[in-house]
């Protein structure tokens, strides 16, 4: 394929994941706007399919097979979490804050893990400082590449780190667990504390001991890091652990979800209710609305 047929296939499948964007599907949710959907249909007609949700469909395969991009990546991932652990005492959130870092995946359960994706249109530069971050808070941390960059990235991170490969078997997207992580050892109340809202870092101090009655406001952000920094670390995990699984979250309803739009709805945090109505509006025919 010569240079100019190259980046006409890139600028298509570019196209193709802007589908997958937490904009398009709210705009539909929200306000019954499909124009991101139909823009795609209109310049690629060999999407066309019978329903927006048929065309989505047809979009993801052909991401799957030709331009793994992150979305997909997170969707794989989200499948394989799904089939390993389950969601019985288990919550998942997509992009998760620690630091000055944004985890693309964790997962809290027993234990809380981390995951950091790298797709093949990534590089390494922020990667050490972000599995720092990671690793001062979570039990276990994970890189997830892809198989033609196992080598690089293996290399380039601390031993204790997990490492899963997406690589392709049959013509379908494998993730392989290539190393396991180990249990971090470092726990730093600071690093929690980057993650919490008011209320939970309020709840946490209270579950270990402490008293708000009185403090003022201002202070509140202060007394209670202070008691965190001093409990047991053990009794800091396991209440937060309890605290993070109230968090309004989507992971009940990922099952039943359809494979193309685990991530999004994950994303979207969408209920029972408000994933139907999602559903149902996306499988309107294209040329009724």
């Amino acid at each position: 394929m010569n240079k100019i047929n190259e980046n006409v296939d890139l600028y298509r499948l570019k196209d193709f994941a802007s589908a997958f964007s937490r904009t398009a599907f709210s705009d539909v949710l929200n306000y019954d706007d499909y124009s991101r959907f139909d823009w795609i249909v209109s310049k690629y007609r060999a999407v066309e399919g019978v329903t927006y949700f048929d065309m989505l469909k047809k979009i993801y395969r052909v991401l799957s097979k030709e331009y793994c991009c992150e979305y997909v990546y997170k969707n794989e991932l989200i499948s394989r979490l799904l089939h390993d652990i389950g969601t019985r005492d288990t919550v998942y959130f997509n992009e998760f804050r620690v630091g000055t870092s944004i985890a693309d995946m964790v997962v809290f359960n027993g234990e809380s893990k981390a995951f950091e994706i790298k797709t093949e249109y990534d590089t390494p530069r922020r990667l050490n400082k972000q599995m720092a971050e990671y690793g001062r808070f979570f039990d276990k941390c994970y890189l997830v590449v892809p198989e033609s960059k196992l080598d690089g990235y293996a290399a380039a991170i601390e031993s204790g780190t997990g490492i899963i490969v997406m690589r392709r078997l049959n013509g379908r997207l494998i993730l392989d667990l290539v190393k396991d992580a180990e249990q971090n050892q470092a726990f730093d109340s600071l690093a929690l504390m980057s993650c919490l809202r008011t209320a939970e870092y309020v709840n946490i101090a209270t579950c270990l001991g402490g008293d708000v009655t009185g403090v003022p406001r201002y202070r509140l952000y202060e007394y209670c890091q202070q008691v965190i920094q001093n409990a047991n670390e053990k009794l800091v995990r396991a209440c937060f652990l309890r605290e993070v699984k109230k968090r309004k979250n989507s992971t009940s309803q990922l099952r039943g979800c359809p494979m193309p739009l685990k991530q999004m709805l994950l994303s979207l945090n969408l209920g029972k209710k408000q994933q139907a109505i999602l559903l149902n509006k996306l499988n309107v025919n294209v040329n009724a609305v």
